[in-house]
């Protein structure tokens, strides 16, 4: 199992970017009901990894940050989520 994605908060950012292009910091924060300094410092830690791709701009005059998940963050997933089915199977 992957250790970075045993974090129910981080595994929950991951979910909500592997069907989109790019998720708004703002949105996986409301969607995943994460303070804004707890989701920051996971999605830190993601970008480290390699699994998420996070871009700061501006919309208008307000500053946005958005994140998108990366190949090697998709390649995780699945291997965690067949590591877990392992897991669940008994073997």
């Amino acid at each position: 199992m992957d250790e970075v994605l045993l974090s129910k908060i981080r595994l929950a950012v991951i979910g909500q970017l592997v069907n989109a292009r790019w998720v708004t910091f703002s949105e996986l924060a409301q969607q995943i009901d994460a303070t804004n300094g707890n989701l920051s410092a996971h999605i830190a830690n993601l970008v480290e990894a390699g699994y998420v791709k996070e871009e700061k701009r501006f919309e208008g005059r307000r500053p946005q940050s958005r994140c998108s998940l990366t190949k090697s963050g998709r390649g995780a997933l699945l291997d965690h989520v067949t590591a877990l089915q392992t897991l669940a199977a008994g073997q």
